[in-house]
Order: structure tokens, then C-alpha cells, then sequence
């Protein structure tokens, strides 16, 4: 008999104890509004800022609604409007060209790799063509090299903005994802590394920006109760032209937050634990190409991809419903129609149309799956093991044109 997985690939571990204690305090004393505090109450909003850009080693740091609030903060607050060119990644999701097509701006949509980063070899191409920005994303916890990527928008005068939603806790030779542009935008949705619901959380060293980001978010003339903020002066003349664009985050997801924050190191050890186990159970698989990471890229394995560069389109769709079918959700980014949370660049109609031949050949075959705490390292390899033999069965029936 075959056997068959049987756990959920999108149920989340509980909200730690200590989290719930802390929600149920916020939510007894009523003051669930950031700025609705009595004496010299901290906030916990205020509290989660200053925490995260310690563990960031940022030294400003914003909490807002949601990781795409803070993709488009990050956008207005470095001057990105009507009509500008912003560089992305072809290979993202949606709330990235989301972000940049709600303020009015153009995305313009750069190749990725095989191994599933940003081409910068393309990106060198593009930067000097007019553009005003790039938002980096890291998709999947993928990290490019920075320092040659860093080196090229130096170069072209192109400032950076990360996308880390799917690798805060990682790292590019020791610094931590988010910290090498001007701004690093991270989320807290569900499926992400810490769980409320919905969230998001700004970094960015640059005084001017981060003042304007939190008058963008809401702060109307209270930003002197932000801990991880800039100084006042930094606000005097932003505070008369940035519009209010309410985004704040509230007390109550970051009550949950901060004890999540502080169990993180741990958690990214058992994504990790995870990861490696199904690397290993899909090693030396013919038919199959496993992602390789660099050395100098220190991993979140929270979600894993797997790439079936000879696949036509009718394989994959077997090979997906029959791993379905022993309980196994593999999600497909070559799909023509957008499925729930996955989709491609030609799905994104509200964006020009843009030639990405190298993009496309990737996304033919790159085959995705989350990796939740609530699997063990047994049940990882139970998952690599039925992949393996679906694969092995289709490969050898030559079922893969």
C-alpha cells in the first residue's frame, strides 16, 4: 500500500502562551489603539518597534497593518509616484507589483535565475534605464548576492527597497536580510515567520525616511511616542506636506508579536531542520533539480522549491494531482491561470505586458511547497519520500513532454 501524508500544509503552530497573555491584557485594559496609552504607558506597538530593530540592528523601525502597507510606505517614502519606473523581480507575488502599481508607478519587471534570485546581469541592463527604485523581493527566502547587487544600484544611483517577507530571521554573509538597501519591509501575515493575522514592519537607518513613513502610517502629530523613531527635528518639515495614509498596527497583534520575536532564533532552527531533511530525501533525483543555497546566504527553510526543467505543462499537472492524492500540496508557478496565492507576471494585467523568456523557462517547472511548523522532521521526509516516488514513476514512463 502507498503511503499517504496526512497533516495540513496550511495549519500554523498556537500563538505562544505568553503571547495570548499578553492579548488578553490589551484587550482588558481596552486600549487597543497605538497611541491610546494612560501616563507613561508604553505601548506594546511602541515596544515591538524598538525590539525588532534591535534584533534587525536597524535603528528605526515602523509596525504597520500589513506587509504590503509597508512595501507601499517604503514606496511614497523615498519619493516613488505617478508614473515612475520601479524594477522588481518577475518572479514574485502579487502584493510586490501591487504595491507599486496602488501609488501610481510602473513596474518593470527584471529576469530571475534557476536558482530562483533576481538575473543581475539583467538587473545591470535595466537599472540604467530610467528607473526610480528597486523593490527587491527575496521570494521564497531566496537571497541574491547583495554585494554585487548592492554594487550595481550603487552604481546606477538606484536606491533599494527589500521585500524580506519570506526571509526575515536570514541573512547575506552575516547581515541580516532587510539591512542592506535604504528600507527593509517585512510582514507578519499568517504564513509568514511570526503569526498576526496580518502585519507588517519597516527598518530603514535613514532619519528623513523613517519620519516620513510614520506620518505616511498614521501618526498625525504623536510620533514622539515611537521609541525606534528618528528625533524630532527629523519630522518639522515632513510633518506639514506627508499625507496621512492610516496604516498603524495596533497593540493587540503586537502583544502576540513581540513573544514570537524572541522565540524566532529558535523557530528558524526547526524551519531549517525541516528543509535540509527534504534536500536530502530529493537529492540526485533524475528528472529533478534541487535550488542550491550559497554558503554566504544563512536560510529560513519555512517554505521549500523544486525546479522540472524537461516538464511540459500536462506532467507537472500529474505529477501535482497525483502527489495530491497521497496528501501532499505542491503548488505550480507555470500555471496559465492564477491559482489562489499563485501567480506570474502575465497575470498582473494592471502592469504592462513585458517580454521574460528566462523567467517564464524557470516558472515552467518550478514546483513549491510550505514547510509549517507543525511538520516534523519525520514527517519531511515522509513528504520528500512521496514526491520522490511520484517523480521516479513519471520520469521512468517518460510522461514528462
Amino acid at each position: 500500500m502507498q503511503e499517504r501524508f496526512n497533516k495540513p500544509f496550511t495549519q500554523q503552530e498556537p500563538i505562544p502562551e505568553a503571547g495570548i497573555e499578553a492579548a488578553l491584557r490589551v484587550m482588558r485594559s481596552g486600549r487597543l489603539h497605538r497611541y491610546n496609552t494612560v501616563g507613561e504607558e508604553i505601548s506594546e506597538t511602541a515596544l515591538l518597534e524598538e525590539e525588532f530593530a534591535a534584533f534587525t540592528g536597524a535603528r528605526y523601525c515602523l509596525a504597520v497593518a500589513s506587509g504590503g502597507y509597508a512595501l507601499g510606505a517604503a514606496l511614497r517614502a523615498i519619493g516613488v509616484g505617478p508614473g515612475d519606473r520601479v524594477l522588481t523581480n518577475g518572479f514574485t507575488l502579487a502584493p510586490v507589483p501591487g504595491a507599486i502599481a496602488a501609488v501610481g508607478a510602473v513596474p518593470v519587471f527584471v529576469e530571475v535565475t534557476e536558482d530562483l534570485t533576481i538575473d543581475l546581469g539583467d538587473l545591470a541592463a535595466k537599472a540604467g534605464q530610467g528607473a526610480k527604485a528597486l523593490l527587491l523581493s527575496h521570494m521564497r527566502g531566496h537571497i541574491c548576492d547583495m554585494d554585487r547587487l548592492m554594487a550595481i544600484c550603487n552604481a546606477a544611483g538606484l536606491p533599494v527597497i527589500e521585500d524580506c517577507a519570506h526571509t526575515m530571521g536570514g541573512a547575506w554573509r552575516g547581515a541580516p536580510s532587510g539591512r542592506h538597501g535604504v528600507v527593509g519591509c517585512y510582514s507578519t501575515q499568517t504564513y509568514k515567520h511570526m503569526n498576526s493575522g496580518e502585519g507588517g514592519l519597516l527598518v530603514s537607518d535613514d532619519a528623513d525616511l523613517m519620519a516620513r513613513a510614520i506620518l505616511l502610517s498614521g501618526s498625525y502629530m504623536l510620533f514622539g511616542r515611537h521609541r525606534a523613531a528618528p528625533p524630532p527635528a527629523a519630522f518639522e518639515a515632513a510633518r506639514w506636506i506627508t499625507p496621512n495614509v492610516s496604516g498603524r498596527m495596533d497593540n493587540l497583534r503586537a502583544a502576540i508579536l513581540r513573544p514570537q520575536l524572541a522565540d524566532l532564533p529558535r523557530q528558524i532552527v526547526r524551519w531549517n531542520g525541516l528543509y535540509r531533511a527534504m534536500e536530502a530525501g530529493l537529492a540526485d533525483l533524475p528528472g529533478l533539480r534541487l535550488v542550491p543555497r550559497p554558503q554566504e546566504e544563512s536560510i529560513v527553510g519555512s517554505s521549500f522549491q523544486f525546479l522540472l526543467p524537461e516538464w511540459g505543462p500536462e506532467a507537472v499537472l500529474a505529477l501535482v494531482a497525483r502527489c495530491l492524492e497521497r496528501g501532499v500540496e505542491l503548488k505550480w508557478f507555470g500555471a496559465a491561470e492564477p491559482v489562489a496565492f499563485t501567480s506570474r507576471h502575465d497575470s498582473w494585467r494592471y502592469a504592462p505586458a513585458q517580454s521574460l523568456p528566462q523567467t517564464d523557462r524557470v516558472l515552467a517547472g518550478l514546483i513549491d511547497l510550505r514547510l509549517p511548523l507543525t511538520f516534523a522532521p519525520e514527517d519531511a521526509a515522509q513528504i520528500a519520500r512521496i514526491i520522490r516516488a511520484e517523480v521516479s514513476a513519471l520520469w521512468q514512463a517518460g510522461v514528462r513532454a
